[in-house]
């Protein structure tokens, strides 16, 4: 994250989002598949990592990444066509959808905000315990389903809505989109124009 400056001079905390060419693999037509969307692939990685299928479907490209986008009512693409970020600019309202940072397995203070025991009158290893889970009364003598409890925390595909672009830089292939997204440094991201 950092901060951006607009014209009147006001700071916007914002999100550098890096963006590549986007090439079109592959087109779902509502014959032949029964719905209409394209296939792009981004990113590069080695050509003996992949496997003779997979290149297949990537019509001989070294992607990183295949993803499937809807098409627009009218858009034309073929097969070999670059996808860009031509239609967003400053002030458009975005959905972004990624994934949040991994966290391991944690306790049901960290991963569900719980107070635990009480820290004096002889408790003795309690502190950080999620106490009752239910009992015969209410459950049955079973755990309910989705009882909080500790677990995989993180690793999530978080979608923030109605985050807007501050400003794009065509040269730099960036543009900044104000507010947080969820993620790490290198987290791959869907911006979608709301």
């Amino acid at each position: 994250m950092t901060q951006v400056f607009d014209e009147s001079g006001v700071v916007h905390p914002a999100t550098i989002v890096k963006f590549g060419d986007m090439v079109v693999t592959q087109i779902k037509t509502l014959e032949k598949d029964g719905y209409s969307a394209i296939q792009v692939g981004f990113g590069e990685r080695n050509s003996k990592n992949i496997s003779k299928p997979v290149k297949g479907q990537m019509k001989g490209g070294n992607y990183m990444h295949l993803l499937e986008i809807p098409i627009e009512e009218g858009k034309v693409y073929n097969v070999g066509d670059l996808v860009d970020t031509s239609s967003l600019k400053a002030g458009d309202m975005v959905t972004v959808s990624s994934v949040s940072k991994g966290k391991g397995f944690q306790g049901v203070v960290k991963r569900h905000g719980f107070k635990g025991g009480p820290r004096s009158h002889g408790q003795k290893h309690s502190e950080r315990e999620a106490g009752s889970i239910g009992g015969a009364g209410r459950d049955g003598g079973r755990v309910a389903k989705g009882k909080r409890m500790a677990g995989r925390m993180g690793s999530d595909r978080i979608t923030t809505k109605g985050l807007t672009i501050v400003s794009i830089n065509p040269e730099t292939k960036e543009f900044f989109v104000r507010g947080a997204i969820a993620g790490r440094k290198g987290t791959l991201v869907e911006v979608k124009k709301a």
